[in-house]
């Protein structure tokens, strides 16, 4: 079994009217390499007429942004030309590589109508060799992501990225992560290995999860060391999971804004190269 290192709970960081919780960074941890940074937006439900997400365009350089809508939608627009609204279930996965900008805003659907929402956003480090490599961006459907279920359908696996038992997920990867949402409903159980030199990425989105023989809530992250190779997963309510797996890269990591490097040096360029139009030109 491995065994649990620290329980961290997901600091309350509001953005605008935008409930958010993050566990990652906080000031008891500053990453799981290659995880660096995951927000939680809502559960909120916005009224009609709202003005929606406020994320407006910025520029990112260096890493990947992968965001799970489990409610509502997002509006994706960026400057390589790629536009799309991807509603729940769905995931968005961009790699900014050496540097785009984008925006993820509310659907004018969305905006009109109102209604639930829940989505989450975590930052994934690239190495080195790719940091500067051409951006790219996909967004999936609910539907278009394959779906295990496990326990007589009380544990469902959406494997957005990396292999489950031979199945390939949604996603194909610049290094080799895996990534998944797993639903559980009461009476469910997962058991996972995991080889112990790859950091384990373990969110609970919802309901409360005994990992381990340890009872952790929603809202909290759970840091493993990376002594043994098997987790047990149980429940007694409905629960949702955030749940993935990667090689540590042991690269140094300089992150600023919207920029993650590996030396002072190529963020203080980054921020040369967004002023002097290099990360492409916005069109509205």
């Amino acid at each position: 079994m491995r065994t649990i290192k620290k329980i961290h709970t997901a600091e309350y960081r509001p953005i605008a009217d935008l409930v958010t919780y993050s566990p990652l960074p906080t000031r008891s941890l500053q990453m799981i390499d290659p995880f660096l940074f995951l927000n939680h937006h809502g559960h909120q439900v916005y009224k009609p007429k709202n003005n929606g997400l406020p994320f407006g365009p910025h520029p990112h350089r260096g890493m990947e942004t992968v965001t799970f809508i489990l409610e509502g939608d997002i509006m994706h627009k960026d400057s390589g030309g790629h536009e799309s609204v991807i509603t729940a279930g769905g995931v968005q996965y961009m790699t900014a590589g050496r540097g785009l900008i984008h925006a993820e805003v509310s659907s004018s659907d969305f905006k009109q109508t109102g209604g639930p929402l829940e989505i989450l956003q975590l930052w994934l480090n690239l190495p080195a060799k790719h940091k500067m490599m051409e951006p790219q961006y996909k967004g999936l459907q609910k539907e278009d992501i394959p779906a295990i279920s496990l326990e007589e359908g009380k544990v469902t696996i959406n494997l957005v990225s990396g292999e489950w038992n031979g199945q390939k997920g949604a996603f194909e990867t610049v290094s080799d992560v895996l990534l998944s949402t797993v639903y559980f409903q009461a009476g469910g159980e997962l058991n996972v290995t995991v080889p112990a030199e790859r950091n384990i990425f373990f969110y609970i989105i919802k309901g409360t999860l005994t990992v381990n023989g340890q009872d952790v809530p929603f809202r909290n992250l759970v840091e493993f060391n990376n002594d043994g190779e098997e987790l047990q997963v149980t429940t007694s309510e409905e629960s949702i999971l955030l749940f993935g797996h990667a090689v540590p890269f042991n690269e140094p990591v300089v992150a600023q804004g919207p920029f993650v490097m590996n030396t002072e040096a190529e963020i203080y360029q980054a921020y040369q190269d967004y002023q002097q139009g290099k990360f492409g030109e916005w069109r509205h």
